[in-house]
């Protein structure tokens, strides 16, 4: 059999190129511009080789019962991820994964198709057009997984966004978002403090190289009208091949320490990488 060629293709926001992983027959890299935005495995959905995925796989497992069918809304797609393993590991679920870029979606339902069968839709929009439009308490989790390029978009920080999300979920419902930031950690801090002032509950998933301070890297978000089961997140970010801590509580409020809720007029995107923190040749 012939070995799988790399796929190169001029998308909407950028040069998307998926690369082969020669150690697994049917498992892709999706980069755009050289970033890598994700990895997906064909024939085993639920391995997932980025660490902020498994992290966010961890607070989709443990909503509500284990294997019950959720409602997963999916803001930024990729090469669908998640979305992949919500499939497997809660059949019956329903799912939307909406995405800004129509070219990378276009590349990824063609060279990468999803298993047949009813379940996952897809959806080429801007995620906070789309969350604004949607109905109101229509879904039992948000992921939010959203880059242009390598920064969050600025219209995804701010407090009028925590409020679109927040009339979208659930009573119960859960958010949860990758994020990416380093020391001093000012854009980290201000998205906390944002959701702070809609969520009263509020969680932190990062390694503790990154909490502090060493290095630039993800952390995933996560908020709720609800209890949030840290304990349980805590096992198994624990014992991930690159432990991470949870961070909540007292903890959580002094890392945010005097940061202030971000509005629409001064949102931001988040910070540049810097060189070489997740760029791949």
């Amino acid at each position: 059999m012939d070995e799988p060629l790399p796929v190169i293709r001029a998308v909407d926001h950028g040069t998307a190129k998926l690369m082969p992983d020669i150690d697994r027959a049917r498992a892709w890299l999706l980069t755009v511009d050289g970033a890598p935005q994700s990895y997906v495995d064909l024939d085993d959905p639920t391995h997932l080789e980025f660490e902020y995925a498994r992290r966010l796989a961890h607070v989709l497992d443990c909503v509500g019962d284990e294997g019950a069918p959720l409602d997963v809304l999916h803001l930024g797609g990729g090469a669908l991820t998640l979305p992949r393993y919500v499939a497997v590991t809660r059949p019956g679920s329903r799912q939307d994964v909406v995405e800004a870029d129509r070219g990378l979606l276009a590349l990824v339902t063609e060279r990468l198709p999803l298993p047949p069968g009813p379940g996952i839709s897809v959806h080429g929009a801007d995620a906070r057009r789309w969350l604004e439009q949607a109905p109101a308490d229509c879904t039992d989790v948000v992921i939010a997984d959203v880059f242009g390029g390598s920064r969050v978009p600025a219209h995804l920080t701010s407090r009028e966004y925590a409020r679109a999300v927040n009339r979208v979920l659930r009573s119960g419902g859960i958010y949860a978002a990758n994020l990416a930031d380093g020391a001093p950690f000012a854009f980290l801090r201000s998205q906390l403090a944002t959701f702070a002032t809609v969520f009263p509950e509020l969680a932190l998933i990062a390694e503790p190289g990154v909490l502090r301070g060493r290095r630039f890297g993800n952390a995933v978000l996560i908020a709720s009208h609800a209890g949030i089961d840290t304990p349980a997140l805590a096992r198994r970010t624990a014992s991930d091949a690159f432990p991470a801590r949870v961070e909540h509580g007292e903890a959580l409020r002094r890392f945010i320490g005097d940061a202030t809720a971000v509005r629409d007029e001064n949102a931001v995107a988040s910070p540049e990488p810097p060189d070489g923190a997740f760029s791949i040749g």
